[in-house]
This record gives structure tokens, C-alpha cells and sequence, in this order.
């Protein structure tokens, strides 16, 4: 085998290994296979409750979805709630500041907004908060982060031209620095925001990555170019899923968690597992990819609104962060084997946090059907996108606030890239 022949056969095989281990089919089998593992016994970190246990967490959730929503429409879990917080249209208000425009200009900024928010998106922490001047009223946690960025994003950070504020582009994503994210973010010592740093971070990398594809992304380098690439051959809709793979092919290098293929490929929110069993080199990877999934929700909207259909919703998984591993610990659907684990201050890469978030992936897709059943709503009513927003984040939340005051059961030292 000649050279060129040796390096076509290792691109196409580090082709095949990504497709592998992008796919939400990858990570719904290993999720489950694990699930089916720690049923039998063979977990050193955790146990499964039983089925009257499930049963009493899906009644749960269905509970704070009816008092959420009662018989009405339940949205998707979105950014864009979290745009709602306090009852304020925001996307009215963008609406109106954008004036006459195109109903694909008006969806690549709602891209903009939407890719920029939810990178900013992981834990505040407890003391954290955010007053937002026009509406007098005070938001915290993902309502506050979600009313922050989106303040910030109107207010003209993310763009590098003061005369076109409501975008995003590389040059202005490159240049924000720690300091006007903290100003934008009112964190000071009283409010102390998580990871603002890794934040700052992100939003760079993502400029960076960008600028690097103006074939994509144009000259730039605007997020809300994701519209133009997912539309071009739309033929009037797209798939939930080709959303989410456009999101990790293109957007990949966004990520600093070291994990990589041998080539150097980064593989982002995939983490060496080694009871998460594949095929080649693949095997020993549990991949998530939880907030390029988050953002995949948080985009279907901005597609609709623009008369894009999206279907094949629950071809995405449910996302495993803090509000839905921490409703099935905190309801009994997961314990843990040594209680010192819910003491002790993990990291992202731990094992037992990628086998916690694993089975979450793998119960969240239990509770689903049974949540149904209590509501009486089918799965075209019920969508996974809004089992998880009537829902078990919603209960995940509940709960919290029940029995710690809205901590989390575990403790994760995050730099604000995963969770």
C-alpha cells in the first residue's frame, strides 16, 4: 500500500468512526446497553430502581406537566422558553427591532441568538442572578443566562459592527473578553457566575471556528449561515437529526474537551468509557454531545417559524445534564452504591458522571411512553422534545428545590463546556 492509499484508507476509516459516534443511534444503543448492565448487577456506581419506583417518577413528571400545561399544547424544550422568562415576547421584541426583513434573514439571526445563548448556557451556580433593566425583574439560573445573552445579543456584543447589532459573527465573537461578558452578565462579587471564564472560551473558539469555514459559514463567519446549509437542498423540511450532524460537523473544534481520535480529529461532549462497547475504533466511547443536542431543540423553532418543516424530533435523545440525572436520583430510579458519591466534587471525564449521564439517556427514553400514557397523549402529541419540557427537567428542578434548594445531588466541578 502506497502512501496515498494509506492515508485515503485511514480518512475514510476516521470517517466511519465519526459517523459512528455523531449519530444519536450510537448514543441511544450504548446508553441502553448500559442500562441493561447496571440492571444485572454489573454497575460499581449505581443501581436501578424498580418498576413501581419508574412508575412513580413518570406519574411525577406527568403531575408538573399538567400543572405546567394542563390539556394545552406542551412547546419543546428550548432556548426560546427561557427567552419567555417572566412572560416578556422577547422574540416579539426581536421581531420588531428587525423590522422588514426576509423570513430567511429573520431565521439566520434567530440562529445567531439561539447558537450564541446556548453556548453560554451551562450552570450559573447558586448565587447568581441577572436584573433585566426594561422588565424590573430578576432571573436566575437558565431563565437568567437565557435573558442575559439575549440582552447582550440585542445589545450588539456578539456583532463586530455597531451599526448591524443583531447578529453574531466571528470577528465580534473573537473579540469579547472576560470583562464585557461579566459587565453583559452583571457578575460581580455578590453574583458570582460558574465558569464565566470557560464561556468566554467557547464564544471564542466558536468565532475561530467560523472564520475557518467561510464556505459555510461566509465571509462573516455568521452562525445563521446553518439555515442556508440545512436549506439548500430542504425540498421544503429537514430532519431533526440532519441538524444535529450538521451542528457536529461543522461546529466540532467549539469544544476543548480533549477528546480526540488519533488523527486529531475532535469528537467534543465523547468520552472514553470502556464498557460502552462498538464496533472498531469506536469501542470504549460513550458519546452525548448534549449541548450541540440542546441546541438542536432550541433550533427547530427558528426552522418552523421560517415554514421549514422539522421531523423526526425523537430521533434525539434525552439531554444528560444536572435537572434530569438529578430528577432519577433524586426520585429513586437511580441510587447510588456509595453514598459518599454524592459528597464528593467529580469531573466531566469521571466514570461515574459518563455512566450517571448514560443512564439518564437510557431511563429518560423509559419514562417517556409511561408519561404519555398518564397524559393520554400520543408520541406525534408528545414528541420527546416536550416529555423533557413538561417534564423531567421541569420535576428534575422540582425536586432540587424540595430537598436541597435547587442544588443538584452530585457535585461537578464544570468549566461551563458540558453541562
Amino acid at each position: 500500500m502506497n502512501a496515498a492509499t494509506a492515508a485515503e484508507s485511514s480518512s475514510l476509516a476516521t470517517q466511519s468512526v465519526l459517523r459512528e459516534l455523531r449519530s444519536t443511534a450510537a448514543v441511544r444503543k450504548r446508553a441502553h446497553a448500559l442500562l441493561v448492565g447496571a440492571r444485572a448487577g454489573l454497575s460499581a456506581a449505581f443501581t436501578v430502581g424498580d418498576d413501581a419506583t419508574i412508575a412513580a417518577a413518570a406519574a411525577l413528571v406527568a403531575q408538573v406537566t399538567h400543572d405546567r400545561y394542563g390539556g394545552g399544547p406542551i412547546p419543546y424544550h428550548s432556548r426560546w422558553r427561557h427567552f419567555e422568562a417572566g412572560g416578556v415576547d422577547r422574540r416579539g421584541e426581536l421581531d420588531r427591532l428587525l423590522g422588514n426583513v426576509s423570513a430567511a434573514e429573520r431565521a439566520r439571526t434567530q440562529i445567531d441568538l439561539t447558537v450564541v445563548s446556548v453556548l453560554l448556557d451551562a450552570g450559573a451556580g447558586p448565587d447568581w442572578g441577572y436584573v433585566e433593566a426594561s422588565s424590573g425583574q430578576r432571573f436566575t439560573r437558565s431563565e437568567g443566562l437565557g435573558v442575559a445573552s439575549y440582552r447582550a445579543f440585542v445589545g450588539g456584543l456578539f456583532s463586530s459592527d455597531p451599526a448591524v447589532p443583531l447578529r453574531a459573527d466571528a470577528a465580534g465573537l473573537r473579540a469579547v473578553t472576560a470583562e464585557a461578558l461579566a459587565e453583559a452578565f452583571q457578575v460581580g462579587a455578590d453574583s458570582p457566575l460558574v465558569g464565566l471564564d470557560g464561556r468566554v472560551t467557547l464564544l471564542r473558539r466558536l468565532g475561530d471556528t467560523l472564520a475557518q469555514q467561510p464556505d459555510v459559514f461566509g465571509a462573516l463567519g455568521r452562525p445563521g449561515a446553518l439555515f442556508d446549509l440545512l436549506c439548500a437542498d430542504a425540498q421544503g423540511g429537514i430532519t431533526a437529526h440532519a441538524v444535529l450532524v450538521a451542528l457536529l460537523d461543522t461546529l466540532s473544534e467549539v469544544w476543548p474537551a480533549p477528546n480526540r481520535l488519533p488523527d486529531g480529529t475532535a469528537l467534543g461532549d465523547c468520552w472514553r468509557f470502556a464498557a460502552a462497547r462498538g464496533e472498531g475504533a469506536s469501542d470504549g466511547w460513550m458519546p452525548f454531545h448534549k449541548l450541540s443536542q440542546w441546541l438542536s431543540y432550541s433550533l427547530l423553532e427558528p426552522f418552523e417559524w421560517a415554514g421549514v418543516a422539522v421531523t423526526g424530533l425523537d430521533a434525539l435523545t434525552g439531554l444528560p445534564e444536572y435537572r434530569n440525572g438529578g430528577l432519577l436520583l433524586d426520585s429513586g430510579v437511580l441510587a447510588v452504591r456509595d453514598p459518599s458519591a454524592l459528597t464528593h466534587t467529580w469531573q466531566v471525564g469521571d466514570d461515574f458522571i459518563i455512566e450517571w449521564r448514560a443512564l439518564t439517556v437510557a431511563l429518560l427514553d423509559e419514562l417517556a411512553p409511561r408519561v404519555r400514557a398518564i397524559l393520554g397523549r400520543s408520541e406525534a402529541q408528545m414528541p420527546l422534545a416536550c416529555v423533557l419540557e413538561g417534564g423531567t427537567w421541569a420535576a428534575g428542578r422540582v425536586l432540587a428545590q424540595r430537598l436541597r434548594g435547587g442544588l443538584p445531588p452530585i457535585q461537578l466541578n464544570s468549566d461551563a463546556t458540558v453541562f
